[in-house]
């Protein structure tokens, strides 16, 4: 392993500039929900109505994200993800100067998610993937994956210091100054442009073009069931990141709580993401996506059965924290396997959609729910119920049907 590790000097650049692109751009976009409390009193905005917004940011992501993945094909990435970088300061910008839900939507939701598309986990993993070994490549995009936390860190209780100090507009500055710092990421990144793929015999018939590579993608039914489980993924997180700062304060709890819950989220997301992606190189990456589905529902369904504590709520965060991006460097590994690196970062946009749109369920479809009832529990059964669904048919397909050889070696 150390010798491997060595290995991966001449790329050090390049991963270290994905590294902080995917931590800043994620982590900012996981601290958003610490803003709807008080963004939603100050401009009298229902729960509902900034839900809307941020299902929006989560539409746009992973409608785009297939196209992002093509353009970096024609266009390399470095274009690509400075581009995205730009949106997002502006999207930050135009959120901190709104005045109503217009100026919510516009710049949490299309521009940051436009930006996401461009910089966020499935751009830098493909990055990450091209740029190493294939002996190395899954503890690779679990290490950037986890990276994709580590702004949580800074952002979550920064932001909430701002908050509490001076408003949600100067904590939404904050992550624009933060979100700065992407540009030069980006342009580290970018260098990947520079390396040559490797060629594989199997997998030139589904390189020839985009068309083809996607007919490949869908005639496949390992990836549509991946796929279909990744909704899902999106389901949870969303819920959890957006609502569990109101849900919170509805129960009365300390307002950094929320704050350092996501911090705490961030931190074990490390841990989970290099584990996942060390563990994704020797067992089935699909039994172990099944695992991960069923084992985040059953830590939701006793969190939520439960009264909340500051305890019970930090040990919550750290179980679904270690269990949080531990999918990306599966999903992206299991890609890279069936169809080769070159239209990996489109596929796995493909399989984002899905995850994009569970994110829109969670995020909206939770929102209403509580506009209705004036609790969240009735959100959070169905979403434990869907996940433990999804969970066993992913892990009873992956343990009954592993995957077909490799179209390519690369």
């Amino acid at each position: 392993m150390l010798t491997d590790i060595k290995s991966l000097r001449p790329a050090a650049p390049i991963l270290i500039g994905a590294a902080v692109m995917i931590s800043l751009s994620m982590g900012i976009r996981q601290s958003l929900g610490l803003v709807m409390p008080s963004l939603t009193r100050d401009i009298a905005l229902s729960v509902s109505e900034f839900t809307l917004a941020v299902s929006v940011q989560n539409l746009a992501w992973g409608a785009l994200q297939p196209f992002a993945g093509a353009l970096v094909v024609r266009l390399g990435f470095r274009p690509v993800m400075l581009t995205g970088a730009a949106l997002y300061c502006a999207g930050l910008l135009l959120l901190a100067a709104a005045q109503g839900l217009l100026g919510v939507t516009i710049g949490a939701g299309v521009l940051i998610g436009v930006a996401l598309s461009c910089t966020a986990a499935a751009i830098a993993t493909a990055v990450a993937a091209r740029a190493v070994p294939e002996r190395t490549r899954s503890f690779v995009l679990g290490c950037i994956t986890g990276a994709g936390s580590l702004g949580a860190l800074v952002s979550a209780p920064v932001g909430q210091l701002l908050s509490v100090s001076f408003g949600w507009r100067a904590e939404v500055l904050g992550f624009f100054a933060l979100a700065v710092a992407m540009l030069p990421a980006a342009w580290f990144a970018g260098r990947v442009d520079g390396i040559a793929l490797p060629r594989s015999v199997a997998a030139e018939r589904i390189e020839a073009s985009a068309m083809t590579a996607l007919q490949t993608a869908m005639g496949s039914l390992p990836f549509c069931v991946m796929a279909g489980a990744y909704f899902v993924c999106g389901l949870q997180l969303l819920f959890i990141t957006t609502h569990l700062p109101s849900y919170l304060e509805i129960c009365g709890m300390d307002p950094m709580l929320s704050g350092e819950a996501l911090a705490v989220i961030a931190c074990f997301n490390v841990l989970g993401s290099v584990f996942f992606g060390w563990a994704g190189g020797r067992w089935n990456k699909q039994a172990l996506l099944g695992l991960i589905y069923t084992l985040r529902s059953l830590g939701l369904c006793v969190y939520f059965m439960l009264p909340p504590t500051p305890l019970s709520t930090l040990l919550f965060a750290a179980v679904m924290g270690f269990l949080w991006l531990g999918v990306s460097p599966l999903i992206a590994g299991s890609v890279v396997e069936m169809f080769g690196l070159r239209w990996q970062a489109m596929i796995q946009g493909i399989a984002f959609m899905s995850h994009q749109v569970g994110s829109f369920v969670g995020v909206l479809g939770s929102g209403l729910l509580f506009d209705w009832l004036g609790s969240y529990d009735l959100a959070w059964k169905l979403i434990v119920a869907m996940g433990l669904t999804a969970g066993v048919a992913q892990l009873s397909f992956a343990l009954g049907r592993p995957l077909p050889p490799r179209l390519a070696t690369s």
